[in-house]
């Protein structure tokens, strides 16, 4: 009988899963292209956010407030409401559109629809959001049931943010990991996705959410039919927003039930999967840029405003068991729960990180995933209120903890980026000059 250390032993043949290898060059061009724009939202996003927290905290802070707080709309449908609350319930569901298309052509034509890919971002995700909302949850058990409302604010990960730290280090991270970065996002927001639905529903109205169906109904034929006239589909969006807001769901549902609508790949009289992308991905190009550089700046500018009060607000603020939840969270939470969650599928599996990689490369990427702003930011409205003094100390804990992550997160990568660099070297050598990187070629 062979031994496990014989030639004859099939197992000494047995190819190596690796873990964060290569995407297709197709694959490749698209998150690319992808991650530029996001990081260009990012930086608008920064932007945003110091001028809300500059003007707030100015001497012309009232007017701000005054800015946030108008009230505009119509007496219709629950359609009368202040501006913050049109960023946060109307320019965000453009946000969770694009994530909805993302979504589901990661799960259609993604590395999601490959379970031996899918596993390690999927358990990552998993891991970057059971953790921090067990360590909010432990910090914060004596401090009251309002206080334990907020256990889902640090589960989420802005990729954008994210993207725009790795841009301000420099630093060349490999294709792979960019891509595991931006596919434990989209999960990440799928799971938030449905702790706002399930966890954070207001006073709920069923036959609204019933007469949603009809337009969201109408909205999947034409696009199964690949019709795009912005004409037709745009007044059912509209009509299944109105509908999903007024039945006490959170209206940001709505995007991502219309983005799932839409089909990724082409039909047979069109050509087939194979004669390239599909309506999903037409529709992600031109509304992603909306999303990134429009919709999400302009929640966060009236989202993370907030009145610090000097040193001594800081304090208090910093203090209150909600934000040393947040901040613990966010920062170590995060950090454990995604890198913990890849070592052990990779354990479990007898998987190997890809050539070139270590266990500190995945450290730097869980510690960027502490990087939590948009949906963190929405969930902290959702939990405490636009008014309460917890929301207010939870948007300090959230600027916080991200700008302790991004700087842990810097430093790391930043010990990595001459290899990194070397990696990138090799990513785009094109010997043969056939206008496709030679590594690619051999994948």
């Amino acid at each position: 009988m062979p031994t496990s250390n014989s030639p004859s032993d099939p197992r000494r043949n047995r190819p190596v899963t690796r873990i964060f290898s290569r995407s297709s060059y197709p694959e490749n061009l698209r998150v690319a292209a992808i991650l530029r724009k996001e990081t260009v939202g990012g930086a608008l996003l920064l932007i945003a956010t110091i001028v809300a927290l500059i003007w707030a905290n100015s001497p012309a802070s009232e007017s701000y407030f005054a800015l946030r707080d108008a009230t505009v709309g119509v007496d219709f449908l629950h359609l009368m409401l202040p501006l913050g609350h049109w960023a946060s319930d109307g320019l965000l569901a453009i946000f969770f559109f694009v994530a909805g298309l993302e979504l589901k052509r990661e799960f259609v034509a993604g590395d999601l629809r490959n379970p031996s890919r899918a596993a390690v971002p999927v358990a990552a995700a998993l891991g970057g959001v059971a953790l921090p909302a067990v360590f909010y949850t432990l910090l914060n058990l004596t401090a009251g049931p309002e206080a334990l409302r907020g256990w889902a604010i640090p589960t989420a990960t802005d990729i954008a943010f994210a993207l725009a730290v790795l841009a301000v280090i420099s630093t060349h991270l490999p294709s792979a990991l960019r891509t595991f970065l931006l596919t434990l996002a989209v999960v990440d927001d799928l799971i938030a996705i449905a702790i706002i639905a399930v966890f954070y529903p207001g006073e709920l109205h069923p036959s609204m959410l019933a007469f949603a169906l009809i337009p969201l109904a109408a909205f999947t034929y034409l696009v199964q039919k690949r019709v795009r006239n912005w004409y037709l589909l745009l007044p059912l969006a509209l009509a299944v927003w109105v509908l999903i807001h007024a039945s006490g769901i959170h209206s940001t549902v709505a995007g991502v039930l219309l983005g799932f609508a839409v089909p990724v790949l082409r039909s047979g009289k069109n050509g087939g999967p194979e004669a390239g992308p599909g309506l999903a991905e037409h529709f992600e190009h031109h509304i992603r840029p909306l999303s990134a550089g429009v919709a999400v700046p302009l929640f966060a500018f009236f989202s993370a405003g907030v009145a610090i009060g000097g040193t001594s607000g800081l304090t208090s603020a910093l203090t209150d068991s909600v934000a040393v939840g947040i901040v613990v969270a966010l920062v170590a939470g995060k950090a454990l729960g995604v890198l913990g969650a890849t070592w052990l599928v990779t354990k479990t599996s007898k998987a190997e990180l890809d050539d070139g990689l270590a266990w500190i490369d995945v450290a730097g990427l869980a510690l960027l995933a502490g990087m939590g702003f948009t949906v963190s930011l929405l969930i902290s409205e959702l939990s405490f209120g636009m008014d309460s003094a917890h929301n207010d100390h939870a948007k300090v804990a959230i600027l916080a903890g991200s700008l302790i992550a991004a700087l842990l997160a810097a430093i790391v990568l930043r010990l990595r980026n001459r290899r990194y660099r070397a990696l990138a070297e090799l990513e785009a050598a094109d010997q043969d000059g056939d206008g496709i990187p030679d590594i690619f070629g051999k994948v």
